[in-house]
């Protein structure tokens, strides 16, 4: 028994097969394709594998037990990632269409799919090429000697330093102030920061450079910006585990707390990471199969990326907390160090008789001999695992714990010069996937005009999101771009896939894409394809999407302000948004998926038209 909703019309949309090969051969000439299988997939890897498999990933695995939160994590790559990943690549390979080409072809009431795709990709290149802006910010000071963030700037009367950088750190005064020059609220919008305005161009250039002629430059480009991380983060494995302290940070990442499984939303959290980090749901994906020859192995390709995808983020989080361990020890020890140094001045002790190796033992002796003196000199309490407790994601990794680190390491220039290079081939790498989300269901729907070059285009499309994206290099940039990344980031893309898997499987009919699969790879999908196409994965989705929109609906949306006139700076201003502001994230969630209720509406009420017209004037010879 199967189910299939009826749609008429299904068999004049869709090519057969040997239409297909007909086509294929017409558009040698015409639609762009790969070099080679190898260029395919790298570009692929590249899209998925982005900034959150080096700043999410990690961060994830040490607040959720450790090693435990992979059991969840690989759950939910099989259970929903690898199935959504085969069939997307799968759906655009045979259709030979963007995003909204497709799921028109489908049924035309599904045209909306395609075009929410088309706007997440559009407003996540927005704020994820401001992400590349700053890195390129971090890179051209990287070269300075001593590094920029490493000391507090003198303040105006050569008198002492910048008071807000020693009430906080002077790396953090370089990130918040020297960089984003942010403002206590979000309500304060501040002007735009030239500098930042230089790098977001300088990075919305670059885009356009390697994407100028779609897969024709990005194919080229694709061979640097997905190998060269791998290289770095190679070169950071091996100088990460010869640092001290690097055996702490890796314990403390992979020692796995069994209990946590308990908490349901570490099992939402891995379910959503899984999801994001392989870039589903954006159009990305099936725009880039659709270059692909019709007799091609798609079931082997999504496997490989899937799976490339989910080792790099392990692979990647082995050096990052291995130098979260360095950076733990390192604090520890001064910690420790400032209060020898303060035992030793109160008690007259001679230099180095305390030592760390022996400091328990004088501080316990100090402690029994005079307790009042030693407690009237409120000494730190200094303690590895709270240091090692201090988790961060996102920038607050990338920008703040990491750089912090690299301070400390010898040839620290070096170091911070090969992360950032890194960072940015990641991104660069994604956003060419964004781009191509947007790009290639454009020029399908026939919308650019014949006379204007793609080249023109493109530029077009890249100067339209600089211009948009100028909102994020304001004093509040970085809350909207939290705001951006929170919202659009996350609901739409759930909503997105959930409308595909149901649409190929119960729309488009689950037997005529196994015969689809079966003419391309030569064989037909197994039952772990059929089990998790047909119920699980929507089953996934549907759950992920009830939870998260429960778990947001409970909380109060706060968000952290960095405010200098905040009673307890530098911790964070925790406030909440105001009511406009809240009805912006709502907005951001609902605007990319408001296409889908109303193209099939307007499909709707023109088939409702048409047949009322059909009433009134009827065919005088139907009936002949």
């Amino acid at each position: 028994m199967k189910l299939q909703l009826p749609n008429p019309g299904l068999e004049a949309r869709i090519l057969s097969d040997q239409q297909l090969e007909k086509l294929e051969k017409k558009e040698a000439g015409e639609r762009p394709k790969w070099d080679n299988k190898l260029q395919y997939l790298l570009t692929c890897i590249g899209f998925a594998v982005g900034l959150g498999n080096v700043w999410r990933f990690p961060y994830l695995c040490q607040i959720y037990g450790g090693g435990a939160f992979l059991i969840p994590y690989f759950i939910a790559l099989v259970c929903e990632g690898l199935p959504l990943l085969h069939m997307e690549l799968a759906i655009g390979q045979r259709l030979r269409m963007g995003s909204i080409g497709v799921w028109n072809s489908i049924s035309p009431y599904l045209g909306g799919v395609g075009v929410a795709s088309m706007m997440v990709s559009f407003l996540v290149g927005l704020f994820y090429n401001t992400i590349l802006a700053w890195v390129l910010w971090y890179f051209f000071h990287s070269f300075q000697n001593p590094l920029p963030w490493r000391d507090c700037p003198v303040n105006f009367n050569l008198t002492g330093y910048v008071s807000e950088c020693e009430k906080s750190t002077a790396v953090n005064y370089f990130w918040y102030r020297q960089t984003l020059n942010i403002t206590p609220s979000i309500e304060s919008s501040g002007s735009l920061q030239w500098w930042l305005v230089l790098c977001l161009a300088s990075a919305w250039g670059l885009v356009y450079i390697c994407f100028i002629r779609g897969i024709e430059t990005i194919g080229k480009a694709i061979y640097v910006t997905v190998t060269f991380p791998y290289l770095v983060l190679t070169i950071f494995l091996i100088r990460a585990l010869t640092l001290p302290g690097a055996t702490d940070g890796l314990a403390y990442l992979f020692t796995p707390n069994w209990e946590t499984l308990k908490n349901p939303k570490v099992w939402l959290d891995a379910a959503t990471q899984i999801f994001f980090s392989l870039s589903l749901a954006f159009g990305g994906l099936i725009a880039f199969s659709s270059y692909n020859p019709q007799k091609n192995n798609c079931e082997r390709d999504a496997l490989i990326v899937g799976c490339v995808n989910s080792f790099t983020s392990i692979y990647a989080s082995i050096p990052i907390f291995a130098i979260l361990g360095f950076k733990a020890s390192s604090n520890y020890n001064n910690c420790r160090n400032g209060n020898i140094l303060t035992l030793t001045n109160a008690f007259n002790i001679g230099d180095e008789n305390i030592t760390l190796d022996n400091y328990d033992d004088w501080l316990s002796h100090l402690n029994n001999t005079d307790p009042s003196e030693v407690e009237s000199l409120h000494l730190k309490t200094c303690n590895l695992q709270t240091f090692l407790d201090q988790s961060a994601s996102g920038t607050g990794l990338a920008f703040i714990v990491f750089t912090e680190a690299v301070i400390n390491m010898p040839g620290s220039q070096v170091w911070a010069v090969l992360f950032f290079v890194m960072l940015f081939s990641l991104g660069l790498s994604s956003m060419f996937g964004n781009l191509e989300g947007v790009l290639t269901p454009l020029l399908d729907m026939n919308i650019v005009p014949p006379w204007m070059p793609k080249e023109i285009f493109t530029g077009l499309m890249c100067l339209t999101s600089f211009l948009v994206a100028l909102i994020f290099t304001m004093g509040s940039g970085n809350y909207w771009l939290e705001i951006f990344n929170s919202y659009v980031g996350s609901v739409p893309l759930l909503i997105i896939a959930f409308f595909e898997i149901i649409a190929v499987v119960y729309i488009y009919g689950i037997k005529r894409f196994n015969d689809d699969i079966e003419w391309m790879s030569g064989h037909r999908p197994n039952m772990y394809w059929q089990v998790t196409w047909r119920f699980i994965s929507p089953f996934m989705l549907l759950v992920v999407f009830l939870a998260y929109v429960v778990i947001e609906a409970e909380k109060q949306p706060t968000y952290n302000a960095w405010n200098p006139d905040y009673v307890d700076f530098p911790l964070a201003d925790v406030q909440s948004y105001p009511e406009w502001v809240f009805t912006m994230c709502v907005l951001l969630s609902a605007l990319p998926v408001v296409s889908i209720p109303l193209v099939a509406l307007y499909r709707f009420m023109g088939f409702l038209k048409k047949h009322i017209l059909d009433r009134q004037n009827p065919n005088p010879y139907e009936n002949e």
